[in-house]
């Protein structure tokens, strides 16, 4: 009779199992949280250069909640790799690190090469503080305090700023740092990534080689073999129009995690998700679009990854002497351009800088002319609150209305301010509250003062 017993209580634990395995929770739920304790905790140790314990406790921990007692990870130092797993043995997720590439999830499929590098060609070139211009154009008490506030350690709910860093005129005149950072950090910008592969579009757009309006164009797409899926273009996909079925709900069991956690080809499960609307007809922020996106840019900077990540820097970063970003690829190869670029705080503001000046920088137009313009065009039905590939100022955000944003999971900014002239970019791992940077940028501007003061360069 035990054996019997022990026998169905056998069955009945290994149906259970199969039954989790094969729901939900077993193919998304789980695979993703060890998924994002893996890739971040390698991307935040080795690509940020953050200490483990205090990238955990900022980034992760807020994330997991209860979970992180379940959920363990180890740090292989010799070969850059983290492991991560429920209960050390279940759903484990596997991050790579490789230079100049950052880390990548790394599932098991055949492209994935250990062994592949592509180092940037030179160190981080800090931008040193412009004394001069800063007392010149503002209120330094004012702009001091607006930068303190960001980092108001009264609050203790996440939501202190880690850096930021003003531009104004293309000159450096405020930073600050959060203990454990430094202007050599390099910020994880998630979904500001989408502004980084628009601009690349502009780039292309630029050389006359891309039409982000043509149909066709995305090979994802046309593999699937329906010829529907023509219709959408490269506008629409930036646009957040694309139509098809890649919800991101951020809940652990949405299309978007299974893409981004468990998926070694994220273009193709994108491309073959199921058709809801036609392209143009419906908004909704959906990170597969971006990455459809980014597969159909990267092909046309060269056949091999470091090829195209070459051309990437070549194209956009290393004009504005960019040298610190890294846009990581996924396990085949294409960039992860929905959410996985780091930069310094400097650097992205570099990068926002590029729109202050119209697209050109040491007289070279990297981007076309009316590219701000295109960019800041709010798109329809997503009530005039997204452009393409940037945020945009609604009424409520007190913000000037020519602005546009850059935004990223857990409280990244970028604000573009022409008639201001001035950038502002703000990182942090802010979850549940808010980041208060839409403060800290209406401060900033408040501080600023008449610019016909502002000294000759």
């Amino acid at each position: 009779m035990l054996r019997i017993i022990l026998g169905a209580g056998g069955a009945v634990l290994t149906a259970a199992i199969v039954a989790l395995n094969l729901s939900p929770i077993g193919q998304i739920y789980l695979p993703s949280a060890t998924g994002i304790v893996a890739k971040q905790m390698c991307s935040l140790t080795w690509v940020s250069g953050l200490a483990p314990d205090r990238a955990k406790s900022l980034y992760l921990d807020p994330l997991l909640g209860g979970a992180d007692s379940v959920l363990s990870y180890s740090i292989d130092e010799e070969n850059r790799e983290v492991s991560a797993s429920l209960l050390g043995l279940f759903w484990t997720q596997r991050a790579v690190w490789r230079d100049g590439l950052g880390c990548t999830l790394v599932h098991g499929g055949h492209d994935f090469d250990p062994e592949l590098e592509v180092p940037i060609a030179r160190d981080f070139m800090p931008m040193q503080l412009d004394w001069e211009h800063r007392e010149a154009v503002f209120d330094t008490e004012a702009l001091d305090a607006a930068m303190a506030s960001a980092f108001d350690k009264d609050h203790e709910d996440g939501r202190s700023a880690l850096g930021i860093a003003v531009l104004h005129q293309g000159h450096l005149v405020a930073e600050l740092y959060a203990s454990g950072a430094s202007r050599e950090t390099r910020f994880h910008g998630w979904s500001m990534t989408k502004s980084v592969i628009a601009t690349l579009a502009g780039s292309l757009a630029q050389d006359g080689g891309l039409d982000i309006r043509a149909e066709g164009e995305i090979p994802a797409l046309a593999a699937v073999g329906d010829p529907r899926l023509d219709a959408i273009t490269i506008e629409a996909l930036l646009r957040m129009t694309g139509g098809l079925a890649i919800a991101e709900l951020n809940n652990g069991t949405d299309p978007n995690s299974q893409m981004l956690f468990t998926q070694s080809d994220m273009p193709h499960f994108a491309a073959t998700r199921q058709r809801l609307h036609a392209p143009g007809e419906h908004w909704q922020y959906m990170s597969g679009n971006t990455i459809l996106a980014s597969d159909a840019l990267q092909r046309r900077l060269g056949d091999t990854l470091p090829e195209q990540v070459t051309a990437l820097r070549a194209r956009i970063f290393e004009p504005l002497d960019i040298y610190s970003a890294i846009l990581e690829p996924g396990e085949n190869g294409v960039f992860q351009g929905s959410s996985y670029m780091y930069a310094t705080a400097q650097d992205w503001a570099r990068l926002c800088q590029l729109y202050l000046d119209n697209g050109v920088v040491d007289g070279r137009r990297i981007l076309p002319e009316d590219w701000y313009g295109i960019v800041a065009e709010p798109t329809p039905n997503s009530g005039g609150g997204y452009g393409m590939g940037f945020w945009l100022p609604t009424e409520a955000t007190g913000l000037p209305p020519e602005t546009i944003m850059m935004s990223g999971f857990q409280g990244q900014w970028g604000y573009v301010m022409p008639e201001q002239e001035l950038v502002i970019v703000r990182f942090g791992a802010t979850l549940g509250v808010s980041s208060r940077s839409g403060r800290l940028a209406r401060e900033v501007v408040a501080a600023l003062q008449a610019p016909a003061s502002a000294p000759a360069d």
